[in-house]
């Protein structure tokens, strides 16, 4: 049995897809659709490939997520070139980071949200669709071509089918990947390695031997020290462990999985490649080869202990390591050097979630199709968020001021400018003053362009999972509005139970011969009840659909 065979297909219940026949590419209008004649200040013929420039100045407001590490600046280059190329000056509202969830769900509440709501991942714009307040984007996108493009050329029918209501329409325009990636692993310190004569581990079981050697050459510490749990324990690390296992968890954890040998959805922390990881886990932290608090703390403690020399490994994005690791490690041991390691595999082989290639994109006030430049602000967004010039702007900057390209397309930063540690010591910053390269515009695109910030470390670790496989995505199991509402009730009680229960036994405070007993309260608490109107919702898309 193939890898790609055996790798369960994960998706959450409440995005699960409608595939209609009508859904690759063109517009999913009707002749309900409004705002197709609100064209004040859009392009006649507007295409792929060409520069968006409204016929009049234009004005829209924009949800911002503003980031802590490089808040937004009037005099940011990112918005006066915006107006340069476009005619359009974008209006900000400007919301912490830390409070952009909680405020987007007041704004769009009180009916009061900027047209643009930057931000949103794939999901959350379920709790917002059955209000009418936002827009079915799927109505609308032949006025993007550049975005159907991406689409059609990238292969990404099935991945935007999962964003489908029960209606068949979706509402949120994802971020688009050319193809699959992963950012988080274990990074590990390569000196520590080096010195014992071991190789970067390529899976689960590789890493346990490793710690191990780790253990016994350096006893009386934790060899494993992990970080990403303030919001969920563990959330990264069974996040990514949970593919190579044949389940989801962590940051990932859905309630309800696809089982491809049963064909059937099933209640995922009943599955026995659920426990299989869990026992993993549990075993780490009872041989002491990882640290107890790894599910507790805060990620400034355990970033203190790797770069003191506390631990070896810890979870890391490729940013963690340039502007975390390599600078603590420097101040405290010059000598001591650190990479990620191969994504581990596990029991069902080396693979990858295709999810990866939507990611966090807009979504639309549905007011906006009233205005009378409706069409326009369509074409501005497919330009900005979608072209090849628009996400080479929003990630690079200005050709001449923030980087050079070469005939054969290589960029360069330029030499006084930084970004991710590509000119250590620069006085300027690509994100702090000049606004490129953020969470709000610059997700997705080519691969070309996703590397072309990769250092050539990066770039080695991109290589080496290459080959990897896919998990099979979900088959389509719409939800009503009914049966929404229904799973919404059970969703959050499941998630905490299952969450609780997952780090207790990790850390041994109950024991394994109780997993049982764990199991049959997760259907209490309607585990059965939530797999079941799921399944039913596929027998019903199956039925209608064949």
């Amino acid at each position: 049995m193939s890898q790609r065979t055996r790798a369960r297909g994960l998706a959450a219940a409440a995005a699960l897809a409608l595939a209609l026949t009508a859904c690759s590419g063109g517009s999913d209008g009707d002749e309900e659709t409004s705002g197709l004649d609100n064209r004040t200040g859009a392009m006649e013929d507007y295409a792929a490939g060409d520069q968006f420039t409204a016929t009049e100045p234009l004005t829209f407001s924009m949800l911002f997520s503003d980031h802590p590490n490089y808040p937004s600046q009037d005099d940011w280059l990112l918005w006066s070139e915006i107006t340069d190329r476009t005619n359009v000056t974008l209006d900000p509202t400007l919301v912490p980071m830390s409070d952009y969830e909680q405020k987007r769900s007041l704004l769009i509440g009180a009916g009061d949200a900027p047209s643009i709501i930057a931000k949103t991942y794939p999901g959350q714009e379920d709790a917002f669709v059955s209000s009418g307040a936002i827009l079915a984007v799927s109505d609308y996108v032949d006025l993007m071509p550049n975005y159907q493009q991406k689409v059609a050329d990238w292969g990404l029918e099935e991945n935007i089918d999962q964003l489908r209501q029960a209606d068949g329409k979706y509402y949120v325009l994802p971020g688009l990947h050319e193809a699959p990636w992963q950012d988080y692993t274990i990074a590990m310190r390569t000196d520590v390695l080096a010195d014992l004569g071991l190789d970067a581990p390529t899976s689960w079981d590789e890493f346990r031997t490793t710690l191990e050697a780790i253990q016994e050459a350096r006893p009386g510490e934790y060899p494993f020290s992990d970080r990403f749990s303030e919001t969920y324990p563990g959330g990264n690390l069974l996040n990514m462990a949970a593919l190579g296992f044949g389940t989801s968890a962590g940051w990932g954890y859905n309630n309800a999985t696809w089982d491809g040998d049963a064909e059937e959805f099933v209640a995922t922390a009943a599955m026995p490649e659920y426990k299989e990881m869990v026992e993993y886990f549990h075993d780490l932290v009872a041989d002491g080869l990882m640290d107890p608090e790894s599910f507790t703390q805060d990620d400034d403690s355990a970033i203190q202990k790797f770069v003191t020399g506390k631990s070896v490994a810890i979870g890391t994005n490729a940013q963690s390591v340039v502007n975390e690791y390599e600078p603590g490690l420097a101040t405290n041991d010059p000598d001591a050097t650190v990479a990620k390691i191969p994504f581990p595999c596990g029991p069902v082989g080396c693979v990858l979630n295709p999810v990866t290639q939507t990611e966090n994109g807009i979504m639309i006030n549905a007011d906006a199709a009233d205005s009378p430049n409706f069409v326009a602000m369509m074409q501005f967004i497919d330009w900005l968020f979608y072209s090849d010039e628009g996400q080479e702007f929003t990630k690079w900057g200005v050709e001449g001021t923030t980087f050079d390209k070469a005939a054969d397309g290589t960029r360069t930063l330029a030499a006084d400018v930084d970004y991710v540690g590509l000119n250590p010591g620069a006085p300027k910053h690509l994100q702090k003053d000049f606004g490129f390269a953020g969470g709000n515009f610059a997700y997705g695109g080519a691969t070309e362009l996703l590397w072309s910030t990769f250092s050539d470390a990066e770039v080695a670790f991109q290589e080496s999972i290459a080959d990897y496989d896919m998990i099979d995505l979900a088959p389509p199991a719409p939800l009503d509005e009914a049966e929404n509402e229904q799973l919404t009730l059970i969703d959050t009680t499941l998630r905490d139970a299952v969450s609780q229960g997952t780090i207790q036994f990790i850390l041994g405070q109950r024991d394994l011969s109780e997993w049982d007993a764990f199991v049959a309260d997760l259907e209490g608490k309607g585990a059965t009840q939530y797999v079941d109107v799921v399944n039913g919702a596929r027998d019903r898309y199956v039925s209608d659909n064949g």
